[in-house]
């Protein structure tokens, strides 16, 4: 059994989510609903397996092996309906890593990089920290629904982009994108030669209603011309073992990735990393039912709780734990907003301008946590809408 409703207390663990409130929110009494763990135990396969490699005693060089490979290329298809072969798998500590590698492979200093705002924080500085152009293709929204601006990113693409970094399911927006989107996407691609690198790392946390869909899965050319990048670590909460994937099927652009890591000292995954993946993949899946059980829980929790005002209005969640919230209503800048939420509703959210300027009015909201939590959280946001109001 897997008990979801259990508060753990993460203090004084080195938590970057609960031990460093006093310095980014101003206080200890702050309850913390930013960065993107959860307040959750992983699978009791991977504690058991972590303890077992623990007690073992010899923490040497270890393999991801032709077993360890087999078992990703499983999972991802029963998930996701996309069949891999094992040979195009390559190893990292994480998706923002490959992110980084790839840019460097595959683009020169100088090169337009497209990426689609609002988004993941480190889409900024993977691109610029490496010279390449940032380009913004703002997405749409429209009475709390975006979508893709097609045809301001074709005119990127014509202007002579070289790349596209994908986010599906999109953070902090939660969008899953459609098949309908992504082919839409993939034939823009194809028409302009540009490469996607696409980020998948939240393709297991999907709501009712819909589903994940590989971009590489849609033909041979977009399998081609796609570096899908996945981890194990949002979906089974490991983030701090460092492990990720990336699935590249020409054998040409593996080599190239592969070259890049050699030269940046990445060979190998931790010890505890391959045992953690491998447990998750193969007996994590009833956990991961009950995962997304009581995420539906906490989701309706956050709509029910908004629905009676008008001040902040949740973007409907697709996919993902992280809801986001449009606060615009309020009418507070970025900072008073922020100011607002630590110290009258003593609760510490993702500022939306860390995403871009298309984030400003909004915030970000961790719900992965036991719905007790969660009830607090938004018993204390409602309480300081009151006097907000007032």
């Amino acid at each position: 059994m897997h008990n979801f409703e259990t508060v753990h207390d993460r203090r004084k663990t080195r938590s970057v989510k609960w031990d460093n409130l006093q310095a980014l929110y101003g206080g200890e009494d702050v309850l913390p609903m930013w960065v993107a763990d959860m307040d959750f135990q992983s699978p009791r396969a991977v504690i058991h397996a972590l303890k077992d490699k623990a007690e073992h005693g010899i923490y040497g060089y270890t393999m991801t092996d032709a077993s360890i490979a087999k078992v990703v290329s499983r999972w991802v298809e029963k998930r996701h309906g996309w069949r891999i072969k094992p040979s195009w798998l390559l190893y990292s500590p994480g998706v923002v890593t490959s992110l980084h590698m790839a840019i460097q492979t595959f683009t020169n200093p100088g090169d337009q990089v497209i990426i689609q705002t609002p988004v993941y924080v480190p889409f900024y500085s993977v691109v610029k920290q490496h010279d390449r152009k940032l380009v913004e293709n703002p997405l749409i929204e429209d009475k709390g629904v975006y979508t893709m601006n097609l045809e301001h990113l074709e005119t990127c693409f014509r202007n002579g982009a070289k790349a596209m970094i994908l986010c599906n399911p999109h953070n902090p927006v939660g969008r899953v994108w459609t098949k309908q989107e992504l082919e839409q996407l993939a034939a823009l691609c194809q028409t302009y030669d540009v490469l996607l690198l696409s980020d998948e790392i939240h393709a297991d946390l999907i709501h009712s209603g819909h589903q994940h869909i590989p971009i590489a899965s849609l033909s041979e050319d977009m399998s081609k011309r796609t570096l899908s990048f996945l981890s194990p670590s949002k979906t089974f909460n490991i983030a701090g073992l460092q492990v990720s994937y990336a699935i590249v099927q020409e054998e040409e652009k593996r080599q190239q990735l592969q070259d890049t890591f050699t030269k940046q000292g990445i060979h190998m995954l931790n010890t505890m990393a391959v045992a953690a993946l491998e447990a998750a993949y193969t007996e994590g899946e009833e956990w991961l039912t009950g995962l997304l059980d009581i995420l539906a829980v906490n989701k309706k929790l956050v709509e029910e709780a908004l629905a009676a005002t008008p001040l902040i209005k949740p973007i409907p969640l697709e996919g993902t734990y992280l809801v986001w919230l449009d606060c615009r209503n309020m009418k507070l800048n970025q900072k008073d907003l922020m100011d607002f939420f630590a110290n009258k509703a003593k609760l510490g959210f993702n500022g939306g301008e860390q995403f871009g300027d298309a984030g400003t009015g909004y915030v970000r909201m961790n719900i992965a946590c036991p719905p007790e939590t969660m009830r607090d959280a938004l018993q204390r946001l409602t309480n300081s809408l009151k006097e907000f109001e007032v």
